[in-house]
């Protein structure tokens, strides 16, 4: 080591210290202000702090005059959710510090779930960006729109693991990789939170739905959940520790049950796993009505249910009510403690000091702030340029994209020009009206240079009823009363006249989303029957496919010859698409999902187990071997897949030793070459096996990826860092070990195609 790297170390070493120091000083400065006010606190006032009610009836002028304005004047509210506007909560946050005995102000959060305001991709979509600072700055753009408008707290980065696409869910989280999902949980905090919570363009972040909640049986929303604790702390569990480790400043306690206990009433999964083994120090808050919820699952009244709650650790009530009523009588029965109350209380008064509401409870109510800092060009531009990186090629033979700006294109489909299905399921800030439709982002990108025409189609599903469900909170999409081959009739003769056809179908908005579980995933057929006559024309035809879920595209991948997937790209989707389909931005994102051959493969995900009877490699169907009789056990897209408008080769993979020795780090490398004729993105991807295991282990992991661009010709040398670390899992005991053994490594451009190398790794 030499005399400056010495010098650099101590002076890290010190910087950490001094931190530290500081660190200690303000929480020893908080700790005396919240017992010096809760000395001050009635029993019901500190109870009032547990309250967390919707906005409800609040409007601008009657504040005042509302049921919950009388409740937060007796302190009797720790916060509200989903009020929005400046003047509105300086209004209500008035009554909290001028008119309550205590003076304690509010938290206001909100489901800012994937941008405010401007509004970035559905986080599904969001995660096949693979770009950790992108979605850093989604996050960071958020927290800056949410704060000037008066938000401090968002419940968000939902981090749920899912492998069952049935499940509308889905498209609220990042897929369904551990390792992926950490590292996503971990820029999310960071972009809401920042390095200082009490700067007045950051915001609370709260990880949710803890836990376990992606894994929903049947794909039924709100469903029963049950798996063993090896599988949880291996394959569910990693998202959200990731989000406690990078400081996330509240957990949201999941509806479902965990080992036959509701996760919101489950003292071990609340307390005993995220404040003791992992040291979580934030607030724990419920799910809408979650307490309340739990008398349906069967574990008491409501009275049993709340005092169940605090008890495992619950802090605050999301509207339910359950422990502002019902408190005071379990004390007074001795059902719960006076220390339970208390070290709720405290955790959410903590978390106002932090940010910063003791001392200036409007910091988050500027005037100014929100006239200039929401839905800014500025913030237009980064969301459209994350959208178009999040979109996946799904295929392209011929090169059939990008289209030329030239000529004659027709646009076709229910879901061509509806800008306010745009933003997505929970973009509940946005305003719709400013979202971009991709009729209106074609004809802005190709001006008079060609001649864009347009029909529907046909509806979204030919069920009235069906499509009203899928078309919910703002959404509608009219429908065309005609008869279904009227309509066709009218986009075919459209799609003769042009020289190629875009295709926009798929799902509506609010077909995936809370509470919209489907059981068929294939595109409606009402939307099948317009592409298949599309196609008949003879003409190219792109389908430009919308969806929140992984989708049953077997038919289509056999028959269209372009799929571009473009989930639900925000509200800039419209140019964003455009900019894809022309070739202004190539193509880079890579599946967070596996997409299925058909739903009876559900659930499908790419880090399974092997059985004692695996399917041959290569093969289709044996007899005696896991597989079925219908289709391949293969998936219709692997995780990881991703086209571009180039084509990317990967050399062999180098190791620095294949032999490596107890805390010695191996070198894995490969060099990547652009061998097409555009430059383009590439998302490099490290997989792992552990070949013997004193339990079983999944036959693979990620372990690692770099997103890297490259012109044509170019090559550059990837390498990634492996230690005993990278190989470490829960065994039998739940134990986090490394076992030394045969390890595969394997690098490529998604889970399937990849390069091998082996190792054997001794103590």
């Amino acid at each position: 080591m030499t005399r400056l790297h010495r010098f650099g170390m101590l002076t890290l070493a010190l910087l950490a210290g001094t931190m530290a120091m500081g660190q200690s000083a303000n929480d020893a400065k908080m700790k005396a202000f919240i017992d010096a006010l809760m000395k001050k606190m009635t029993l019901q006032e500190k109870i009032g702090q547990l309250n967390l009610p919707g906005a409800g009836d609040i409007v601008t002028g009657q504040a005042s005059n509302s049921d919950i304005a009388k409740k937060i004047e007796q302190g009797q509210v720790g916060g509200l959710f989903n009020i929005k506007s400046v003047a509105k909560i300086r209004e209500v946050q008035r009554l909290a510090v001028e008119k309550s005995r205590l003076k304690i102000p509010l938290l206001f959060g909100m489901d800012v779930i994937h941008g405010y305001e401007t509004v970035f991709p559905i986080p599904l979509g969001l995660s096949c960006n693979w770009d950790m600072a992108a979605v850093e700055r989604s996050a960071r753009i958020a927290a800056i729109e949410a704060s000037a408008d008066g938000i401090n707290w968002t419940f968000s980065p939902m981090v749920d693991i899912s492998r069952d696409p049935r499940w509308g869910r889905i498209s609220e989280g990042n897929g369904e990789d551990a390792y992926l999902g950490s590292e996503i949980a971990k820029a999310m905090v960071r972009g809401y939170q920042g390095t200082d919570l009490s700067r007045n363009n950051t915001i609370m972040a709260c990880v949710k739905h803890y836990a376990l909640y992606g894994a929903a049986e049947a794909g039924r929303d709100y469903n029963t959940t049950d798996m063993s604790h090896q599988r949880m702390y291996n394959e569910y569990f990693p998202p959200y520790k990731a989000a406690v480790d990078a400081g996330v400043g509240s957990v949201m306690a999941s509806f479902n049950e965990v080992d036959g206990v509701p996760a919101t009433a489950n003292k071990w999964l609340l307390t005993d796993v995220l404040r003791k083994q992992w040291g979580f120090k934030g607030f724990l808050v419920t799910d809408y009505t979650g307490i309340n919820e739990m008398i349906d699952h069967g574990i008491g009244d409501l009275k049993t249910v709340s005092a169940r709650a605090l008890a495992a650790g619950i802090d605050m009530d999301m509207v339910g009510e359950g422990l502002l009523t019902t408190l005071p009588q379990s004390l007074k029965e001795g059902k719960i403690t006076v220390q339970q109350i208390d070290a709720a209380c405290r955790r959410i008064l903590e978390a106002k000091y932090k940010l910063g509401l003791f001392e200036d409870p409007y910091r988050y109510c500027d005037e100014n702030r929100s006239k200039t800092e929401i839905f800014t060009s500025e913030h237009r531009r980064e969301a459209r340029k994350i959208a178009a990186e999040s979109f996946v090629l799904l295929k392209n033979d011929k090169n059939t994209l990008p289209l030329r700006k030239g000529g004659t294109i027709a646009l076709i489909g229910p879901l061509a020009d509806s800008k306010e299905n745009m933003p997505g399921t929970w973009s509940v800030a946005a305003n719709l009206q400013n979202a971009t439709s991709l009729l209106a982002g074609l004809k802005e990108a190709v001006g008079s240079q060609a001649r864009i025409l347009y029909a529907k189609g046909s509806n979204v599903e030919a069920d009235k009823d069906l499509q009203d469900r899928g078309t919910m909170f703002g959404r509608t999409i009219a429908r065309d009363e005609r008869p279904a081959a009227d309509i066709i009739a009218e986009a075919v003769a459209i799609a003769n006249q042009s020289d190629v056809v875009v295709a926009a179908l798929g799902e509506a908005s609010e077909m995936s989303g809370e509470s919209s579980s489907r059981t068929n995933i294939e595109i409606p057929q009402v939307q099948k029957d317009l592409l298949a006559a599309l196609l008949k024309t003879g003409k190219p035809v792109v389908l430009v496919l919308f969806t929140g879920r992984p989708l049953a595209l077997s038919w289509e991948q056999a028959n269209v010859p372009a799929i571009l997937n473009v989930w639900f790209g925000g509200s800039e989707a419209g140019y964003a698409i455009a900019d894809v389909l022309f070739g202004d931005v190539n193509p880079s994102g890579k599946l967070s999902t596996t997409f299925p051959q058909n739903v009876g493969q559900v659930p499908l995900f790419y880090n399974h187990k092997n059985t004692g009877r695996p399917l041959g490699e290569g093969k289709w169907f044996s007899k005696f071997r896991s597989n079925y009789l219908d289709v391949s056990n293969d998936p219709l897209y692997p995780f990881g897949f991703g086209l571009s408008y180039t084509q990317f080769s990967y050399s062999d993979v180098k190791l620095s030793t294949s032999n490596p020795k107890g805390n010695q780090s191996v070198t894995a490398s490969v060099t990547v070459t652009n061998t097409g004729k555009a430059e383009g993105k590439e998302v490099v991807q490290l997989y792992l096996r552990d070949l013997v295991g004193s339990v079983t282990r999944p036959v693979q992991e990620l372990k690692g990826f770099q997103k890297i661009a490259l012109k044509p010709g170019e090559s550059k040398t990837i390498s990634f860092t492996i230690t005993p670390e990278t190989l470490k899992f829960y065994n039998y005991d739940l134990k986090y070990v490394w076992e030394p053994g045969e390890f595969e490594i394997m690098i490529g451009g998604n889970s399937r195609d990849v390069k091998k190398a082996k190792l054997n790794w001794s103590r």
